[in-house]
């Protein structure tokens, strides 16, 4: 679902964009491209718990040799907190990454790190959310390039927006305006990225924990999803041939609405 989840996750931040602007309060051009493109890349990272997803791919034995790690540790904390009624387990797939308490821990991480760590900090969040965001959105290209041109890309692509968001207007200061506040807003397309990949996978058949650890029916870890005859399998047509069109015509709505053409 990679193609799908970044497709969503940059629709979603165009789609904020849009309503910023019907508040009145629009995003400078800068803050909503990057934006949209971090969200992109965050819809991925939830799936750091499976070494086939993505992101297992996206940094070569690194990213593989993390989602192994994560996975542990997810299937340790499903197993520390899982009720009576919660199902057995061999893995940590749809767990803890795929929680809004992840979610909301990740993004805030994010946050602190580009405002202690200041343009290093800024430059390494743009570099990893570009390189997944090339990963989902263009996964065509990326899969038949090697990765050393995609992590390059990443990484010029990463100089030259930090570069435009450091001009003065282009939105450093879009949301919050104190004195070493101006990167504070990068963690909300991460907040939001993870969110939507984990509203993405309650649609399927096996549903998303998110409400974890809220106890619903009896169970900490209950699959949050509609009911079951509107639900599909992953990778299906519903996925490739509705889904997916419908993310491009919403994101181009939600783009040109918080652009002032629409």
């Amino acid at each position: 679902m990679g193609p799908a989840h970044s497709l969503s996750g940059a629709a979603a931040w165009l789609g904020v964009g849009a309503a910023t602007a019907a508040a009145g309060h629009p995003m400078p051009w800068p803050v909503l491209v990057v934006g949209a493109l971090i969200c992109a890349g965050a819809a991925l990272a939830p799936d750091l718990d499976h070494k086939s997803a993505t992101i297992s791919r996206a940094f070569g034995p690194l990213s593989k040799g993390v989602c192994e790690v994560v996975d542990k540790i997810s299937y340790a904390v499903y197993k520390g907190t899982r009720s009576k009624k919660d199902a057995r387990r061999t893995g940590g797939h749809r767990t803890l990454t795929h929680t809004w308490l992840w979610a909301v821990l990740i993004g805030g991480g994010s946050s602190l790190l580009a405002v202690t760590a200041e343009r290093w900090g800024v430059l390494a969040l743009l570099f990893v959310h570009l390189v997944l965001a090339v990963e989902g959105l263009l996964w065509r290209a990326a899969r038949m390039s090697s990765d050393v041109l995609v992590w390059l890309l990443g990484a010029t692509s990463a100089w030259i927006l930090a570069g435009v968001l450091d001009q003065p207007g282009n939105g450093a200061n879009w949301l919050f305006t104190g004195p070493g506040q101006e990167y504070l807003w990068l963690g909300l397309p991460i907040v939001l990225g993870a969110l939507v990949h984990d509203i993405g996978d309650a649609l399927t058949v096996s549903g998303c924990p998110v409400l974890w650890p809220l106890p619903i029916a009896g169970k900490r870890w209950y699959p949050i999803g509609p009911p079951k005859a509107m639900r599909f399998r992953a990778g299906s047509w519903v996925e490739l041939k509705v889904l997916m069109p419908v993310f491009i015509l919403l994101g181009g709505f939600g783009g040109a609405s918080a652009l002032g053409f629409i």
